[in-house]
């Protein structure tokens, strides 16, 4: 389970692009996590689309709204459970999330003050369904490559 919240100013991102991000950010993540892409997997993931207005976002330390110029200032927030999560996986989710960015805005590289934040969720502290969730239940639903589950299981134990 995976929810990417993507900030950004009101009005910067149409229907369309969300639309198109709502997959590709979706894919971005899950076929690093899941180690092949796998449409059955998607029901696992949330993108969720906060606008907010140019005085209630700033960097620099000025208010967007104060800003001698528009400035395109996202930060994409990446949420997961605890797995196989090692530098070279988060990389590979971060560069894949800013490309989705870049491509649905119709741009040839992310711009730089785009960020993305990469959250794990330590094991046994995700909630659905119920109760608790855990990663491990999910590795025999057939969505993990066998090599995936393997370094998940691993990761886990360490």
């Amino acid at each position: 389970m995976t929810v990417i919240t993507v900030n950004a100013p009101k009005g910067r991102l149409s229907q369309e692009q969300r639309r198109k991000l709502a997959e590709t950010l979706t894919d971005a993540v899950l076929v690093p996590e899941v180690g092949q892409l796998a449409p059955a997997a998607r029901i696992g993931f949330q993108v969720h689309f906060v606008e907010r207005e140019p005085d209630m976002m700033a960097i620099g330390g000025r208010l967007l709204a104060d800003a001698p110029q528009d400035l395109d200032v996202m930060v994409i927030d990446v949420t997961v459970m605890d797995a196989d999560w090692r530098q070279e996986v988060r990389t590979e989710v971060i560069e894949r999330a800013l490309a989705a960015m870049a491509d649905a805005c119709g741009l040839t590289e992310p711009s730089p003050t785009w960020w993305v934040n990469f959250r794990v969720i330590d094991e046994g502290s995700w909630g659905s369904r119920g109760g608790v969730q855990s990663v491990l239940s999910l590795l025999d639903s057939g969505v993990f490559t066998e090599e995936k589950a393997k370094a998940i299981r691993a990761a886990l134990d360490a």
